[in-house]
């Protein structure tokens, strides 16, 4: 059976651990943060600010900022232009994920 990795003859990159709300979640080298969430099937992991609507990512090229995420304990992180690395813990952002500095 031909396939495209047998075809160029790659093989797929180790894998390590990130941790997602709490989930530990299989991620590659080289894959954003974004991708690492939609290969396990997550599709949304922000809240909007108004009205706490879903959001996941939009345009995948960090114009957009709809696929922000909280990396390491740093908010706003556009999840589409961050590279997984071995033990990030992402969080979902909630508005603009600075709910400890409201007034």
């Amino acid at each position: 059976m031909r396939s495209p990795r047998s075809l160029v003859g790659g093989t797929p990159d180790a894998t390590y651990t990130i941790t997602f709300d709490g989930r530990d979640l299989p991620a590659q080298a080289g894959r954003s943060i974004a991708a690492t969430l939609w290969s396990a099937g997550i599709l949304a992991w922000r809240t909007t600010r108004e009205t706490g609507a879903p959001r996941g990512a939009f345009c995948g090229i960090g114009s957009c900022y709809d696929c922000l995420v909280t990396v390491n304990g740093r908010p706003n992180q556009r999840a589409c232009l961050v590279p997984a690395q071995p033990g990030d813990t992402v969080t979902t952002q909630e508005g603009t994920g600075h709910a400890d500095l409201a007034v």
